[in-house]
């Protein structure tokens, strides 16, 4: 009976060195996908005051626009929480696309060089934060369900892990399918 119990006892404690190693897997795979983020909106702030300069020069009348993405670049910068820099992301994404939509009224800047290749720039890094927030999401939903699941919860709670912050879209607008109509006119 000795044995059985030394066994017992040793299961017990392998089963919470995985749990704990596995928690801080997690934890350590939610902070490599916030670090994918934060270097594609690092990437996209880099960009900004270029793409701004040559649009300035065909749009000299939308100051308050410029002074606007200026100070979410700044704060993009500056960093923050997981929920502040979304809220940013997303300011930032409605900014750069009133940037994009003077831009139609400038026949010259669309046919700008640098500013197609600025753009095209912009469209890759925003494509690569969808791909990294993808991924950090997965790891958050991953790492937060070990931490509310029994019996991870216990050693989760023992040793204080919390949850993670999803980066959230944030507007609900872009959570819908958007309607198609194939319908000629």
């Amino acid at each position: 009976m000795g044995y059985g119990l030394l066994g017992l006892v040793a299961a017990i404690v392998l089963y919470f060195i995985y749990v704990y190693n596995s928690l801080v897997s997690n934890k350590n795979m939610v902070a490599e996908g916030w670090s994918g983020i934060d270097v594609q909106l690092r990437r996209r702030a880099d960009l900004i005051p270029n793409l701004i300069e040559t649009v300035k020069g065909y749009a000299t009348h939308e100051d308050k626009l410029f002074r606007d993405i200026a100070e979410l670049r700044a704060k993009s910068i500056a960093g923050g929480s997981v929920g502040e820099q979304s809220q940013v992301g997303q300011a930032m994404s409605a900014a750069l696309g009133r940037v994009f939509a003077i831009a139609e009224a400038y026949p010259e800047l669309k046919a700008d060089a640098n500013f197609r290749d600025l753009q095209d720039k912009l469209s890759g890094i925003e494509d690569e934060i969808q791909m990294s927030r993808r991924y950090y999401n997965g790891t958050v939903r991953t790492f937060n369900t070990m931490i509310e699941s029994f019996p991870s919860n216990l050693i989760a709670n023992f040793f204080r892990f919390t949850k993670s912050e999803f980066f959230d879209i944030g507007d609900v607008a872009a959570r819908e399918v958007p309607k198609v109509d194939f319908k000629t006119r």
